[in-house]
Formats: structure tokens, sequence, C-alpha cells
């Protein structure tokens, strides 16, 4: 499981990255990377979202371990 929340917190950063990118100076690096309307760009952004949502679980872990 370690795996897997190491992996969404590489693709939360990712998104976060891409979204101050559009916040600050209105360029999407994923749609400049992959297309606007692609397939790619949006399944990037569903496992962005996946990621974010498995990351939830870091808030409830105990991380004196």
């Amino acid at each position: 499981m370690a795996t897997l929340q190491k992996v969404a917190l590489v693709l939360t950063i990712v998104g976060a990255l891409n979204w101050g990118l559009v916040g600050l100076f209105d360029f999407n690096l994923v749609a400049a990377l992959f297309g606007d309307e692609n397939v790619v760009t949006r399944i990037i952004y569903v496992l962005v979202g996946i990621a974010g949502i498995i990351n939830v679980g870091l808030l409830f872990e105990d991380l004196d371990d």
C-alpha cells in the first residue's frame, strides 16, 4: 500500500503544479503536452483525481511509525 500512496502522491503533486500554472499563467501543462481534448489528457485528469482520493487516507494515518 505504501507504493500506491507514493504513486498517488506524485500524481497529486503533478496535478497541483498544473493547477498552479493554470492559476498563475493561464497555462495548462497537461493539455499542452497531450492535447486539449484528448483521451490521454482525460485519463491523466482522472488519475490525478483518484490519486487525490487515495491521499485522503494520509490524513488518518499515524506518521509516527
